[in-house]
């Protein structure tokens, strides 16, 4: 017998079929979030298929944040949820077994542009609301509750994301953020002026955005993001190691 050739064809199953029929019409924007997909029974109608096997269409749709349904079992499309995409996005780079060096070298590029874009589009709202996150991660310091600093650090970041006005960039460092909070935490737990150097380091970024200083907002983001990389290895952690095995150990819930 000769050696197989070809790989057997993969015939999509009917549900997959239909979940991509619908996904297609909100990709191409004929469908937008707000709009009604139909009812079951309108949809097995159109498809021309049995009624489960809508159900399980719309239930891939469902899962994937696309749809949801409202009263009167209508479904209608929903706005993308970016944190459910970032999640799977992180659990990608887990598996893939990508190491914490990897995730600095990505996270110092994409914090920077985040900063640099920021000073040029940042509102006054913008720099509100990183005060408030200031003054929170400030009041904190006292009692070194190293999750609230960590996840108060998370929440800044995102904030100067937004403040970029760029969400393509916003999206983008969400999956390597949800990788970095956990060994922030650690950090904070290990490393006694872990958190007041983070601290510091937002005031400065602040400062810089009232300033529209983009030289000095690159200087200190580079200095932040090499701090949590000297954290991180002060903390007992080696760069090189698959992020894996550091998350399941520290935080084996964060990216569900």
């Amino acid at each position: 017998m000769t050696a197989a050739r070809y790989n057997k064809i993969k015939v999509p199953s009917a549900y997959q079929m239909v979940a991509e029929a619908i996904e297609r019409e909100i990709m191409s924007g004929r469908l937008r979030p707000g709009d009604q997909v139909g009812t079951e029974a309108e949809l097995v109608r159109q498809f021309g298929v049995n009624r489960s096997t809508v159900r399980e269409g719309i239930r891939l749709l469902e899962q994937s944040g696309l749809v949801q349904r409202e009263a009167g079992r209508k479904l209608h499309v929903c706005p993308p949820r970016y944190r459910n995409l970032s999640s799977r996005m992180s659990r990608a780079l887990v598996l893939g077994q990508v190491t914490f060096r990897e995730v600095f070298d990505a996270t110092l590029v994409l914090e920077i542009m985040s900063v640099e874009a920021a000073i040029d589009h940042a509102t006054d709202s913008h720099i509100k609301a990183l005060e408030a996150n200031q003054r929170s991660a400030e009041s904190e310091i006292d009692h070194a509750d190293p999750s609230r600093i960590a996840q108060l650090d998370t929440d800044f970041h995102a904030l100067l994301a937004r403040a970029s006005g760029n969400r393509v960039l916003e999206l983008a460092r969400e999956p390597s953020a949800l990788l970095i909070f956990p060994t922030s935490e650690l950090i904070c737990r290990r490393v006694p002026e872990g958190a007041g150097r983070m601290i510091r380091a937002h005031r400065e970024l602040i400062d810089a955005l009232r300033a529209r200083d983009k030289t000095r907002a690159a200087t200190w983001m580079k200095r932040h993001v090499e701090d949590w990389k000297k954290g991180f290895e002060r903390a007992g952690r080696d760069m090189d190691e698959p992020v894996e095995r550091v998350i399941e150990r520290l935080a084996p819930a964060a990216l569900f």
